[in-house]
């Protein structure tokens, strides 16, 4: 009867409108560099104090799963990622727009965010409860144990040379320490700039490294002849397609929603993670970085999984599993919500509504992104004198429009120019973004854990949790040796047997 309940409740004309409002509006902001779902959440939220509660709630939980979405959009086409998740996408979505895939690309990133987002809210819905209390469990220690986990995927995270791809980790956990030390309040690289006493922000560094970047990659080939697939470019994936990824789009789905359970991770771990998870067990690993499909789907479900993970911890525990929860548990405060084991005894309606809302809005945006796929790939078209400078504007207005500050503008400027010239040298952005991504919390987490071990390390051996992730830690970077191994001595093998057979 509550589920009954809350799929009424959803059903009701004016719930319904504006859910699918929410939908479009998180599309359309999470498509434009800079601007995030919890932005626009944000936004929002002022004007849902006039409305009923499960309507206000469920247009706010369908705008954050729309928002993620949204981000692969520009990642695909213009390699300008619309949002922090959709980073790992234009990995692999953008060279497969430029070979004329765009479609392709774009109806892939719609199903398996739809696959990843209808995975984890059946979680959210089935053993939220029991999940939540795991999430619970996580203190500074597992949190550090697990940033090392994705510290180890470094080298592996593009198709490039290992040396280069640490080497990008590196600079970009360089660039997390710049500003005041949380824990001991030290100022660190401001050089007395008073802009970089907080740090560097990742938005107009992910959008340097990638979206500007490209433009002036881009404007040093105006002279080149650009070919043009026209009807490629329109195409969806087919079914042969989806037969092929579909293990990639599950196991990444089940990552982005741990991921997301966990308070504060989010969706941008969740895809840097899935990426490199797709990756490692792909048959197709030298492909990745050129125009994979399995590149698209693995980021692209753990990002969506996330939003569905992240609302565990914020309905069952209060405790929001990222910035855009963050925004949705003030909202519920505002209406007189309690979250937690409260709201499940006495609230079941609201929690149903919540769960089919954000199922509509996934279903709505999968139509969105399918129908809208075939337009959107339209701008891969447009020859590159008239896109380029509107992408450079893009660019302009999405890093000032992170904190209002030209200072970002100028960081986002820098970062390009720093990313076509490691481009021209062979290094890729994608470990730059994940060492800047990780960096801040690899710091923290440990300066946390030491102070609550008493600067004993040994302390790490009583926690189960983190020696489980220290230990996928050396097993992730053993594998790319070990597996090296295995294949010379079966090379060997093989050319033993052939010589002893003639």
């Amino acid at each position: 009867m509550d589920i009954l309940g809350g799929l009424l409740e959803v059903l009701q004309p004016t719930t319904l409108l504006l859910i699918c409002a929410g939908t479009i509006v998180g599309v359309l902001v999470g498509a434009l560099p800079g601007l995030s779902s919890s932005m626009a959440v944000a936004l929002l939220l002022p004007f849902t104090i006039y409305l009923e509660p499960i309507p206000a709630i469920a247009m706010l939980a369908a705008l954050y799963c729309a928002g993620t979405f949204g981000g692969s959009i520009t990642a695909i086409l213009i390699n300008a990622p619309g949002a922090p998740p959709a980073a790992a996408t234009a990995f692999d979505g953008y060279p497969l727009a430029k070979r004329g895939e765009a479609g392709r690309a774009l109806g892939m990133a719609a199903v398996a965010s739809v696959a990843g987002g209808v995975f984890s809210l059946v979680v959210m819905i089935v053993a939220a409860p029991a999940l939540s209390t795991i999430a619970y469990r996580f203190g500074p220690p597992e949190y550090f144990a697990l940033t090392v986990f994705g510290l180890s995927m470094l080298a592996s995270i593009s198709g490039k040379s290992a040396t280069k791809n640490l080497i990008g980790g590196a600079f970009g956990v360089l660039l997390a320490t710049v500003g005041v030390d949380l824990t001991t309040g030290v100022e660190r690289f401001t050089f007395g700039i008073p802009e970089l006493y907080e740090g560097i922000s990742f938005i107009p560094v992910l959008i340097g490294l990638f979206a500007m970047a490209e433009l002036l990659d881009q404007a040093g080939q105006k002279d080149r002849p650009l070919e043009r697939f026209s009807m490629s470019a329109l195409k969806l994936p087919g079914i042969a397609d989806f037969k092929r990824v579909w293990r990639t789009i599950l196991r990444s789905s089940g990552i982005g929603t741990f991921v997301g359970i966990l308070p504060a991770e989010g969706s941008t771990v969740a895809a840097m993670i899935g990426y490199n998870e797709a990756k490692r067990w792909s048959k197709n690993k030298d492909n990745f970085g050129k125009g994979e499909l399995e590149g698209v789907a693995g980021p692209e479900a753990a990002n969506n999984a996330a939003t569905g993970g992240a609302m565990v911890p914020t309905l069952a525990l209060g405790i929001p599993g990222s910035a855009t929860a963050a925004v949705i548990l003030g909202g519920l405060q505002i209406h007189g919500l309690r979250p937690g084991p409260y709201l499940f005894e006495n609230q079941p309606n609201l929690l149903y509504a919540i769960f089919f809302s954000m199922l509509l809005a996934n279903l709505v945006f999968l139509v969105f992104g399918l129908v809208g796929a075939r337009f959107f790939s339209r701008i891969s078209l447009i020859p590159r004198q008239f896109l380029w400078p509107t992408v450079f504007c893009l660019c302009v207005v999405g890093a000032y429009g992170v904190g209002q500050s030209m200072s970002d503008v100028y960081i986002m400027l820098i970062a390009g120019l720093i990313g076509y010239f490691l481009n021209r040298g062979g290094f890729s952005p994608a470990p730059i973004i994940m060492g800047l991504v990780l960096g801040h919390l690899v710091e923290n987490s440990l300066a946390q854990s030491m102070i609550l071990f008493d600067q004993d390390l040994g302390q790490f051996l009583s926690r189960p949790i983190a020696l489980f992730f220290f230990a996928l830690a050396v097993l992730s970077i053993a594998s790319t040796p070990l597996g090296r191994l295995i294949k010379t001595r079966r090379r060997s093998e093989a050319d033993h047997l052939a010589h002893g057979n003639e």
